[in-house]
């Protein structure tokens, strides 16, 4: 009787062990950092930000010289035509702060588009490894997103059921 016990016991505990989750990390910071691709990566945006400096450095020069123009003529011009012409430098000066963050917004996409490829490589990094080393989980150290679930942990599709939701149907990539 003692002897069923103990092999129940050894069973359930052996099983229990089974059933948990392995957690890492990873620097996902730090792994992109070290990449070859990255010292590509960070070469082609200076040049992009280069590119779109110059432009930029352009409109500020031509605001300028507006802007010095009228200081030049302010005093020998009527209180009207100086009013026409302050309307024009706000106009210009808002269409130098558009150009400015334009030229932001155009880094971030840049930066966006040069960067997938590297994330997608080190998801797939992230994923082989997990799979490789039996993680059912991975956190990155920044943040503590998830790199990596085994899907067998993911009750997304339990959940829908239970919120009476259908599965939305595959779309393609682009």
């Amino acid at each position: 009787m003692k002897s069923k016990i103990s092999i129940l016991i050894a069973i359930l505990i052996s099983s229990i062990a089974l059933a948990q989750s392995k957690v890492g990390t990873v620097n996902s910071d730090y792994l992109l950092g070290v990449m070859p691709e990255s010292k590509i990566v960070v070469k082609l945006t200076k040049e992009y930000a280069e590119r779109l400096d110059s432009v930029f450095a352009l409109k500020v020069s031509a605001y300028q010289n507006s802007l010095n123009e009228f200081r030049d003529i302010a005093d020998s011009i009527s209180q009207d035509t100086k009013t026409l012409k302050l309307i024009e430098i706000q106009k210009f000066e808002a269409e130098v702060n558009k150009a400015k963050e334009a030229g932001t917004q155009l880094m971030r996409q840049k930066e966006n588009e040069l960067m997938k490829p590297l994330y997608k490589k080190l998801g797939e990094a992230i994923r082989a490894v997990a799979k490789e080393n039996n993680y059912t989980q991975i956190l990155t150290l920044q943040g503590n997103e998830f790199a990596y679930v085994d899907s067998a942990f993911d009750i997304t599709e339990l959940v829908m059921v239970k919120l009476n939701i259908e599965k939305p149907k595959a779309t393609t990539e682009e």
